[in-house]
């Protein structure tokens, strides 16, 4: 009798994924109008038109940012289009929060990840990660996967659970 330990994950060659390595890890600037109201009412247009001008717009350049009102405030549809046009050379624009530029950003790797190095490879996506909508993100890899996979688990090697096999 052998008193070798033997990795029967490594043996099994599955291919762990992490649904967190999909997050993005870059810096996002926000662009809050909420503090360039009146009274955090009401966009006056002169106000507005004066701090556009004057503000840097420089220090977005080759940066995520998102662009929002976190005041319960009618904006202008126009105000959000004129600060997007003022921005020099963005990496991307996202309307919404801090929050939404992040889900929207993880959605957007998962969409444009190259899955072709996993066709026909058993795969385990892990689970309990930290993302942003789990089940959506969990509906949207799976349908990404399934046509190239041999084998889908979720969970962790030690307690899988099966969920797809190719027939």
């Amino acid at each position: 009798m052998s008193d070798e330990i033997v990795n029967k994950v490594a043996k099994a060659q599955i291919e762990q994924i992490d649904l967190k390595d999909f997050l993005f890890k870059g810096e996002i600037k926000e662009i809050d109008l909420k503090d360039q109201l009146w009274n955090e009412l009401v966009l006056k247009e002169s106000d507005f038109r004066a701090w556009v001008k004057e503000h840097d717009w420089d220090s977005y350049s080759d940066q995520v940012v998102c662009v929002f009102c976190s005041a319960d405030a009618i904006v202008p549809a126009w105000a959000f289009m004129l600060v997007t046009a003022e921005l020099k050379d963005p990496k991307k624009v996202v309307f919404g929060s801090k929050k939404d530029a992040d889900k929207q950003l993880f959605f957007e790797a998962i969409a444009n990840w190259d899955v072709s190095d996993l066709t026909d490879k058993r795969v385990m996506v892990k689970g309990c990660s930290d993302i942003p909508e789990p089940n959506q993100a969990y509906v949207e890899f799976t349908a990404k996967l399934l046509p190239v996979v041999k084998s889908l688990m979720f969970g962790e090697p030690c307690s899988a659970v099966p969920v797809y096999k190719k027939r």
